[in-house]
């Protein structure tokens, strides 16, 4: 199974993805982890991900892109995987789209975890107060939230438009938010 999962920050998206990669054994790729482990292992893509980086400036979609690429074609990810983490906006979820199905491995379902802006801003100062943080206000986060909703908006209704999205509520037990995903995407066959 070929999972995206979509959701704001303070969602849970890390803790299922982790969760659903034990429970389906596929791998959990995310877009942050892959970069650091390309640029660590010094392939051609990490080299230049580095000099780029070393700048201060993004690095391109074109590049995040061949390395998905390159992780996609690896054995482990033969029965699917789970991404976190990208795509961020509508021109990575085409690109990926196009890259998946040259490669015949469509993406299955994008799992939009919903959960309400002030849970959201709750979770979050909760977590940046365990962290030691102060930069998190109520404030910088409802922004931070827009700007996260603004961008990621084009790529649920990409999902939407093309059959693949379902929509799980995020408020809830971990246990409770594993099981609706699990619902949603591997739906229980009545037995007539």
């Amino acid at each position: 199974m070929r999972l995206v999962l979509l959701g704001a920050p303070g969602s849970g998206k890390g803790t299922q993805a982790a969760r659903l990669r034990d429970h389906l054994q596929v791998p959990h790729i995310s877009t942050g982890d892959l970069l650091r482990a390309e640029v660590a292992a010094g392939s051609p893509l990490g080299i230049e991900a580095k000099e780029i980086m070393a700048r201060g400036e993004l690095v391109s979609d074109a590049i995040l892109l061949g390395m998905l690429e390159d992780r996609f074609s690896r054995p482990d990810t033969r029965n699917g995987f789970i991404l976190d983490g990208y795509p961020r906006n509508l021109a990575q979820a085409d690109a990926m789209g196009t890259l998946l199905e040259r490669m015949g491995q469509p993406m299955d379902h994008a799992v939009c975890l919903d959960v309400p802006t002030e849970l959201l801003v709750e979770r979050i100062a909760g977590r940046a107060k365990a962290e030691g943080r102060a930069d998190d206000s109520p404030e910088s986060v409802r922004k931070r939230l827009q700007i996260y909703n603004d961008s990621t908006s084009p790529v649920v209704d990409y999902y939407r438009q093309h059959g693949q999205l379902k929509v799980v509520d995020g408020v809830g037990s971990l246990d409770d938010v594993f099981n609706r995903i699990l619902e949603t995407i591997a739906p229980v066959k009545e037995v007539g």
